[in-house]
């Protein structure tokens, strides 16, 4: 086994990772909500931790159920199509990339408040490289920083929530008091509280990162992170937006709005408070550079494994790293900032769109979950009224966020995330379909190059190969002798989702069952005859089935684990999911 992938992760490593990230939010979102709701900004907050609170339990039965790289993206894959499932992978690759971007680009804005004369671009640019070089490093080095960070911004955080509390308790709630007079510039409270919990939404980006390098994580450790990361940001998102109430009048809250936190430290604690504050800031935004690529390797990982990338993205180095998918992340995220110039507002259009959408998906896939995977096993459930409620509560933000320009404007945050999100996902189509494109390709050059026979011959043959060699990958199904109607499914599935035109039916049982058998074979035949195209090989094993034998079978065979199909297991079946090394559920 490759050293980076024998390293797994306990609960401070992995909820650092991701914790960074999410946490890194009480650094804006305070001021982004005042600015959006007044005085009701801490309620909207509050309000924000409750829907976090509901999707702990969504994650976490997902997860759970299915505890592989990939987040929405493997939800999805494994209750529907690849297609729905590539959609969710590439709203999550968009969320990771502009939060690389936006995240390195304000914590060097942070530092060039202490280090007049940065420049940021550059110094944006360099501390992504340092960041991407150190995920290439390995995983396990990685987390060594990301606890340090994580550490330092809460001891920071406290330390701020003291020096107010004292400051408070000195100079009373006059403040507080005399903002909840202002008058609310919209036409109720409830309005107010509804646009402040559409920005509020952004403080909790980075929730989604644990379950896309989840295989990395110890057993147990995944829904430990979730709960860390809410217990986090639902104590200080709400408590900063209260303090910045109680001490800074309104209408002074937005020309503070890049550093309020800084800004709180200087008027309780004074200059040294303030220091401390913006190195945190620095600090833990790069945080959340380290977690964009340590959640997108996963995810660009398993995308790769399940032939949506090219292949040539999963070459390994000698310490387990995916350096490539680092490598073309790095180049993504500075060709951002680069056409954007770095201006963090166009990105924040992409960065809220494609965030609340994969939200919204993962709350899909726990639906579809319930629907169609009934019988397999999971630690814990979320109620269908919990998850139904997330969905929409992750709408209404959803649609706070689009319509939020004024009447009759085009909404910028919609168009600035179709710029990028449409060529990203022509991409994945174009993966997808690739096989039908070259078919179609074949057919455009027969007809237009009849005349140059050996020119259009020469062609046929290329392209046919290339066809023939994608289709020539071999998959299994392992079956405990399944009636017609269940095998029909799983042919449809592969036709559907799969380029191949080999399949191994196994059937692995400790005696053979002649009756069983001549049964089995007989719906073979019949699939044979309704299914020409593929190729379909039934097998019968004695034995026990287990992820011995599908080790076995994979050395045996040379067919990769997740080129091998299973059924829903019950509640009986004596192995988790994980420990058959990746094979994936089709019905």
């Amino acid at each position: 086994m490759d050293e980076g992938k024998s390293k797994k992760l306990s609960e401070l490593p992995a909820t650092a990772i991701c914790g960074n990230d999410i946490t890194s939010s009480v650094l804006y979102v305070s001021a982004l909500t005042i600015t959006a709701s007044g005085q009701y900004a801490w309620i909207s907050l509050l309000i924000v931790a409750g829907v976090l609170f509901l999707f702990r339990k969504i994650y976490g039965e997902v997860v759970g159920a299915l505890p592989l790289n990939g987040g929405a993206y493997n939800a999805l894959l494994n209750t529907t199509s690849k297609g729905m499932a590539s959609l969710a992978a590439t709203l999550t690759l968009l969320s990771y990339m502009a939060t690389a971007v936006i995240s390195a680009s304000e914590a060097m804005h942070y530092l060039h408040v202490i280090v007049s004369g940065l420049p940021v671009i550059i110094a944006t640019i360099g501390l992504m490289t340092f960041f991407a070089g150190l995920t290439i490093i390995g995983i396990g080095e990685s987390a060594v920083v990301a606890v340090v960070i994580f550490l330092f911004h809460m001891v920071s955080l406290l330390l701020l929530s003291g020096c107010i509390i004292s400051f408070l308790l000195g100079h009373g709630l006059a403040v507080f008091l005399a903002n909840n007079q202002v008058p609310v510039e919209h036409d109720s409270i409830l309005q107010a509280i509804f646009w402040g919990f559409s920005a509020a939404m952004l403080g909790i980006s980075g929730f989604e990162s644990s379950a896309n390098f989840v295989e990395e994580q110890k057993t147990g450790v995944f829904p430990k992170t979730l709960r860390n990361m809410w217990v986090a940001v639902s104590i200080f998102n709400p408590l900063m937006a209260f303090f910045a109430l109680a001490v800074i009048p309104i209408s002074q809250v937005g020309q503070h709005e890049a550093d309020l936190l800084s800004y709180l430290g200087r008027l309780t604690g004074g200059n040294m408070l303030a220091t401390l504050i913006s190195i945190d800031a620095a600090l833990v935004l790069s945080g959340a550079v380290l977690t964009s690529f340590v959640g997108v390797t996963g995810l660009l990982e398993r995308m790769t494994l399940d032939r949506i990338l090219p292949a040539f993205l999963l070459k390994k180095n000698r310490r387990g790293s995916s350096y490539r998918i680092i490598i073309v992340f790095l180049l993504l995220s500075v060709s951002i900032l680069f056409i954007t110039h770095g201006a963090v507002e166009t990105l924040a259009g992409v960065y809220t769109i494609s965030f609340l959408a994969v939200m919204g998906l993962f709350g899909i896939g726990n639906i579809l979950l319930k629907v169609k995977r009934k019988r397999l096993p999971r630690p814990e459930q979320a109620s269908w009224f919990s998850v139904l409620v997330a969905v929409v509560f992750v709408a209404i933000a959803l649609t706070g966020n689009i319509i939020k320009e004024p009447e009759g404007a085009v909404p910028s945050n919609l168009r600035i995330f179709l710029e990028y999100f449409i060529p990203a996902i022509l991409f994945v189509i174009i993966m997808l379909k690739r096989t039908a494109l070259l078919d179609m390709l074949l057919n455009f050059i027969e007809y237009l190059f009849v005349p140059v026979l050996k020119l259009v011959t020469r062609l046929n043959n290329g392209i046919v190969a290339v066809i023939d060699r994608i289709n020539d990958q071999e998959f299994v199904f392992f079956t405990r002798g399944d009636n017609l109607p269940n095998l029909n499914k799983v042919l449809l599935y592969i036709k559907n989702n799969e380029h191949t035109k080999r399949i191994k039916i196994v059937t692995v049982q400790p005696e053979i069952d002649e009756e069983s058998s001549t049964k089995l074979q007989k719906d073979i035949e019949f699939l044979d005859r309704e299914y020409p195209e593929i190729n379909i090989d039934l097998v019968e094993l004695k034995g026990k089935f287990g992820p011995e034998l599908i080790r076995d079978l994979e050395k045996k065979w040379k067919i990769p684990v997740n080129f091998m199909f299973i059924g829903s297991p019950g509640d009986h079946f004596p192995y988790r999911i994980e420990e058959l090394g990746g094979v994936r559920l089709i019905i």
